[in-house]
């Protein structure tokens, strides 16, 4: 097999376990300070006359504008990279050491400026590996099985999420809750890059390199793919629906509901809703490649999401937030398998997956830059219960949307 060939072997599940443990640990390095670690820094290091969720929403939304650049720009690169390891695994393999380092340096912060040079360095060195992970899936997974692919790599995904939050919380302290999350990113992708061998790409098959046509191939034309447009479309409202809900959790809970113990509640309400999306990440991507239709799926669970935001906004109790976490987590599970598998579905030339994906993969970073500003200014003017049903609202539009993706069943 070439590196640019369409794959029509299916994946052997050793092949899939050590690709989505890899993925797994990107998002324990991501997750960890976004869950609880970059909040806790937040409140100690804000100035005087200046909110904590005025910091958190800073430091994460500069964080996110290098991960918007980060993720396509690495991308391009791994589908560049000739040798003997492959395109993919070389750039896995930086991206995870680098990110553990930058994880270290970010615990070390003693004020705003250095929290938000550190998260940028970890959002920088993660996205490297996070590109690589991604496209991997279309350089050997064949179409009908990247439903199935995508749920196990959402499962870690979310397993991810729920550990990060796991070691933030348990190992005690913001410099060692760093400290485990760096570790398990930096061992987590060790079986996949030393035990699987990538196809190389030949140095015949690379373009030649020129900056004018390198630069202008980010841009990929609505007009000529409308399909892809429409599904970055649908999947950035979705996201950023779904990152308002999470980014001011922890203060949610806190100020809006008084939980006693509100860091505690975040790691309830991350295990409660990773348990339920378990139960469908796997089965919905299956179900998909089953019967060949992807729309469906996405259109409901986007619905579904929309329905458990609101549950936020409307029932403002340790039992409704337990109960939108289960809504939020079943509809989730489903979304993230097959929208994933819809999105390799409509890329438009094996030559660029992973720079087309990392433009794809803009629509789950840039909520991270929307979010801070639009969730500061809703939460100011309206509340937490105004922030929820403006996130339903933005979700219910993303899931409507997807009728637009023609080329899909």
């Amino acid at each position: 097999m070439t590196a640019l060939a369409e794959p029509v072997t299916r994946v052997r599940p050793a092949w899939t376990s050590t690709l989505c443990l890899a993925n797994g640990a990107i998002w324990v390095g991501w997750y960890g300070p976004l869950q609880i670690l970059l909040a806790l820094q937040a409140a100690e290091l804000a100035p005087a006359g200046t909110s904590k969720e005025a910091v958190l929403a800073w430091v994460t939304g500069i964080g996110a504008v290098v991960s918007l650049a980060a993720n396509p720009l690495f991308g391009a690169a791994s589908d560049r990279t000739t040798g003997r390891f492959g395109r993919r695994a070389p750039w896995i393999v930086a991206g995870a050491a680098g990110g553990a380092a930058a994880l270290l340096l970010t615990a070390a912060a003693d004020s705003v400026v250095a929290l938000t040079l550190g998260w940028c360095l970890v959002q920088l060195t993660l996205n490297a590996a996070f590109a690589a992970v991604t496209a991997a899936v279309p350089d050997r997974v064949p179409r009908l099985q990247r439903g199935s692919v995508g749920g196990w790599l959402g499962a870690t995904q979310l397993l991810g999420v729920v550990l990060g939050t796991a070691l933030a919380t348990a190992v005690g302290g913001i410099g060692t809750g760093y400290a485990a999350c760096a570790l398990f990113t930096a061992l987590g992708v060790l079986p996949y890059v030393l035990l699987h061998r990538e196809p190389a790409l030949s140095v015949e098959d690379r373009p030649a390199f020129a900056w004018r046509p390198f630069l202008r191939g980010f841009w990929i034309s609505p007009r000529r793919h409308p399909d892809l447009a429409w599904a970055w479309l649908t999947r950035f409202l979705i996201n950023l629906g779904n990152t308002l809900v999470l980014l001011y959790l922890l203060y949610y809970l806190r100020d809006g509901l008084r939980h006693p113990d509100p860091e505690q509640g975040v790691l309830v309400l991350t295990a409660v809703n990773g348990a339920t999306m378990l139960a469908t990440v796997v089965v919905g991507g299956a179900w998909s490649d089953r019967i060949g239709r992807r729309k469906p799926f996405v259109v409901w669970s986007g619905l579904l999401m929309a329905v458990a935001t609101a549950l936020l906004a409307l029932w403002q109790t340790w039992p409704g937030a337990i109960v939108a976490a289960i809504v939020l987590g079943l509809a989730f599970g489903v979304f993230t398998s097959v929208d994933f598998a819809l999105m390799t579905d409509v890329l438009p030339r094996a030559a660029d997956r992973g720079k087309d994906l990392g433009v794809i993969n803009i629509a789950n970073s840039l909520p991270q830059v929307a979010a801070p500003a639009l969730a500061a200014t809703v939460v100011a003017l309206g509340g937490y219960r105004v922030l929820y049903l403006v996130a339903a609202g933005v979700g219910v539009v993303g899931a409507v949307l997807v009728g637009r993706i023609r080329g899909v069943k």
